[in-house]
C-alpha cells in the first residue's frame, strides 16, 4: 500500500529500513537560507536526504516569475534521481514548519507522475516527541533514473488565470496569513495586497496546535466553508510564491476534494506586472 498524502512517526518508522523508502528533509528558512541544511548536518531522520527550496525544488528566478519558480521537469527529474527516487520508490517529505514546505515536494512529485509521496504529520517535531532516533550522517545513495511524467493540468499559468477570473470559471484562494492576505505587516514581498476577488483560506488554519493536520472530516468542514459550494475543479490555490499553496492542496486531498490546482508564481509573480490589479483589506 502506498501513502499519498499523510505518514505518522510510528508508520514511516516500520518501514525506515526498506530500500525503496526515501526520506527526504525539506527544512527551511526564508530569513535563513542555510539555516535548514545546518539543521539537516546537525541531526536528521535515518536516511534522510536533504532538499533546498531554493536550489532544489524551485528554478532560476526571473524578471517576470515569483520568488520560487517551478524548475524544468527534466531538472527537477534528475535531482529525483541523484536522491535515488525511482518509479517504485514511497517517499516520505517532511520540514519544522507543518509541512509548509515539505508539501512543495509532494505536489512537485505528483506533478511529475509520482503519486506515492506523503507529509510526515507533524513534522521533525513529531519524530523527535515520539522518541525516535536521528543521526548526522549523510546516507549513501544509489542514484537512479527519474523519467517524469508531466500532468500539465496541475498548474495555472498567470495568462489562464486571469482569464479564468475575469469569465468566472475560476476561483482563486490565498494560503497567506489574514494580515498579509489584506495588505498588512508584508515583510516579504514589495508590494503589499491580494489579486482581486481572491479568498483567504491561511495554510495554517489546517493544523491543530501541535501543527499537525487537522483530521479529514474537520478540514473537510473547514473547506467546505472556503469553496462556497464552488466546484473543487475550479479552484486554483496561491500564496506568496507558490510554497504554502501546495499544503492547502494537500489539505484539500486529505478532506477527500481533488482536482483544485496551484498557480505556482502566486502573489510574488503577480506583483511583477505594474498594470495587474491589486485588492486590500479583507475577504469580501
Amino acid at each position: 500500500m502506498s501513502f499519498t498524502t499523510l505518514i505518522a512517526p510510528a508508520e514511516l518508522l516500520a518501514h525506515l529500513a526498506e530500500s525503496n523508502w526515501v526520506i527526504v528533509d525539506c527544512r527551511f528558512d526564508l530569513a535563513q537560507p542555510q539555516a535548514g541544511r545546518s539543521l539537516y548536518r546537525s541531526g536528521h531522520i535515518p536516511g534522510a536526504r536533504y532538499a533546498h527550496l531554493d536550489e532544489d525544488l524551485s528554478g532560476p528566478v526571473t524578471p517576470s516569475s515569483g520568488r520560487h519558480p517551478l524548475p524544468q521537469p527534466e531538472d527537477f527529474a534528475r535531482r529525483l534521481g541523484t536522491w535515488g527516487i525511482g518509479e517504485r520508490s514511497q517517499v516520505v517529505a517532511y520540514d519544522d514548519a507543518g509541512g509548509a514546505i515539505a508539501a512543495r515536494l509532494w505536489w512537485m512529485l505528483r506533478w511529475v507522475g509520482h503519486d506515492a509521496v506523503a507529509v510526515l504529520d507533524g513534522g521533525f517535531a513529531a519524530w523527535r516527541a515520539a522518541g525516535f532516533s536521528v543521526e548526522q550522517a549523510e546516507p549513501r545513495i544509489a542514484a537512479t533514473t527519474f523519467v517524469p511524467r508531466l500532468r500539465m493540468g496541475q498548474s495555472v499559468a498567470v495568462d489562464a488565470l486571469m482569464s479564468g477570473l475575469a469569465d468566472c470559471s475560476l476561483v482563486l484562494v490565498d494560503a497567506r496569513g489574514a494580515d498579509r492576505f489584506a495588505g498588512q505587516n508584508e515583510t516579504i514581498d514589495p508590494v503589499a495586497g491580494h489579486v482581486p476577488g481572491a479568498r483567504n483560506h491561511p495554510f495554517m488554519s489546517n493544523l491543530d496546535a501541535e501543527r499537525r493536520f487537522l483530521p479529514a472530516n474537520l478540514l473537510r468542514e473547514r473547506w467546505s466553508r472556503t469553496l462556497r459550494g464552488t466546484p473543487v475543479e475550479q479552484m486554483v490555490t496561491m500564496c506568496g510564491s507558490g510554497v504554502t499553496a501546495c499544503h492547502d492542496l494537500l489539505a484539500l486531498q486529505v478532506a477527500g476534494f481533488e482536482g483544485a490546482r496551484l498557480y505556482a508564481g502566486s502573489w510574488s509573480e503577480w506583483i511583477r506586472d505594474p498594470t495587474r490589479p491589486i485588492a486590500t483589506g479583507s475577504e469580501n
